[in-house]
């Protein structure tokens, strides 16, 4: 059984589908880590109510991002981690981690790639007026929501939709699709 280390800076909604698919065996994986940069997050909160070791870390703490990236990677190693797994994690992953783990760091982002990358890709997309939403599932390089393509989900647009209702499809979206997209990644 792999190993995962989720990623997470927020919410932890995400984190929390993928924690119900492992638990209900959905997703073959062992979460063996979270690892967050905001200690009082709630992802911090789910980790902590289902057993699941917690790293968290202030950037502000550490000299640069090699630093605390290296701190991290210590944390991955002493666990003996497979996959990385960025659930909403706010951070662009650096050299540290993409050189340990190339093509093992998975990443969610809520647009259709590669349209409306960063942090408002809904926003963004909902801005420029698109009629079809949904989320891809990609592997982390060294750009902006740039890596390999893993998949993508998509819904059309219906007359009504607003912003929040469109938020709230893709969140549909992303806690379906990628806890099931990480298992054919990682093997079941």
């Amino acid at each position: 059984m792999k190993k995962i280390a989720v990623f997470a800076s927020g919410f932890g909604s995400n984190f929390q589908a993928i924690i119900e698919a492992v638990e209900c065996r959905k997703l073959n994986a062992e979460i063996a880590l979270l690892v967050s940069d905001k200690p009082s997050c709630k992802a911090v909160e789910r980790a902590s109510a289902h057993g699941i070791d917690a790293f968290t870390f202030c950037a502000k703490e550490y000299a640069d991002k090699a630093a605390y990236e290296q701190a991290v990677l210590d944390e991955l190693r002493k666990r003996e981690i497979d996959y990385i797994v960025l659930a909403g994690y706010m951070r662009i992953i650096g050299k540290t981690l993409l050189e340990a783990y190339p093509m093992h760091i998975i990443n969610l982002h809520p647009a259709l790639l590669p349209s409306f990358p960063g942090a408002h890709g809904i926003a963004d997309a909902y801005n420029y007026g698109v009629k079809v939403f949904g989320i891809t599932i990609h592997f982390v390089d060294e750009g902006v929501d740039t890596g390999k393509i893993i998949d993508q989900f998509s819904f059309h647009v219906e007359e009504n939709d607003t912003l929040e209702t469109i938020e709230t499809k893709i969140h549909q979206l992303e806690h379906q699709h990628f806890p099931l997209t990480i298992g054919s990644v990682i093997g079941k």
